[in-house]
């Protein structure tokens, strides 16, 4: 199996098992260098058992996988040098404080930049004197966050890394993230926070049920599929005529105001709005939350 430089993530036929749990299908995934990836699926449709493989802390029933060039299992001690790791689930040491833990960290890896890891302290407004068993999830995760991003990997694998976060510091972490991006380096990022991915990433990948439905650039995934329109008419207009369009579903009238969802051209839609003194239209691209919907309940009711 081989990879190119530009593809810092490769699979091939990536499966996990667990007896009768089929955890994750045959995963086919290219991560690209310098981009910031989305990793997008409801709790348990495989995005935490990815990771795990592509750490080496879990082995694949089959398939392989390529980090950095690297077989992610063969030559997992060399790869962790290179990546910096937030998992879901952060276990940290009580007793000391976050200075301690990211010198002790550091020191693993044969020192680390405390002027940057200072640098990042102050922007996501974390107090370095408290020991960990005084922090809240919060502040623990802010923590997490700092040991993945202080030695500046060339790869960033973040697990849900702002569970817990407050709006402010999601702000800061999205302008952490697209710095790292802007500097050649790679983030694979799990999450089920549709807004958060939205605003970051550059591609997603939707996973479902163990295995992957769809890779998109957000661009694209924005424009797929249908929008929303909604039309202000003076006087009533019948919901029905609208229905009967091609491509129109979901209708709803409210004071005059009609808002449904267009699949395909609006030209039918302008011509039927026509026959009606129209005060104000206007149409919006659907939310990514929304199309994921369409992929996850895709053949159900």
């Amino acid at each position: 199996m081989r990879s190119s430089p530009d593809i810092v993530i490769h699979t091939e036929g990536l499966t996990k098992r667990y007896q009768k749990l089929l955890a994750l299908d045959h995963l086919n995934l290219d991560v690209q260098r310098g981009e910031i990836f989305g990793y997008l699926g409801p709790n348990g449709a495989g995005k935490t058992t990815t990771i795990r493989m592509l750490l080496d802390f879990i082995r694949p029933t089959s398939g392989k996988a390529l980090v950095l060039g690297m077989d992610a299992q063969v030559q997992s001690v060399a790869l962790h040098r290179q990546i910096g790791n937030l998992p879901g689930e952060l276990s940290l040491w009580n007793q000391m404080t976050g200075w301690e833990l990211t010198r002790y960290l550091g020191g693993l890896r044969g020192g680390v930049d405390e002027r940057y890891v200072g640098e990042l302290a102050e922007r996501l407004d974390m107090d370095m004197s408290r020991k960990v068993k005084a922090c809240s999830s919060g502040m623990k995760r802010k923590l997490g966050l700092i040991q993945a991003l202080m030695h500046k990997p060339d790869l960033l694998i973040l697990d849900e890394p702002t569970n817990g976060l407050d709006p402010l510091v999601q702000q800061t972490f999205h302008k952490l993230m697209r710095e790292v991006a802007a500097e050649g380096r790679t983030v694979f990022m799990s999450s089920h926070n549709l807004p958060e991915v939205e605003a970051t990433c550059d591609r997603v990948g939707i996973l479902r049920e163990g295995r992957l439905r769809a890779v998109e650039r957000i661009s694209d995934l924005k424009q797929v599929r249908f929008r929303w329109m909604t039309l202000r008419i003076q006087g009533e207009a019948a919901p029905a005529q609208f229905e009967a369009l091609p491509g129109v579903s979901d209708v709803t009238q409210y004071n005059g105001t009609l808002r449904f969802r267009v699949t395909g051209e609006l030209d039918p839609v302008i011509k039927a709005a026509a026959q009606h003194h129209v005060v104000d239209m206007t149409y919006e691209e659907p939310t990514l939350e929304e199309i994921f919907l369409e992929y996850y309940g895709e053949g159900q009711s």
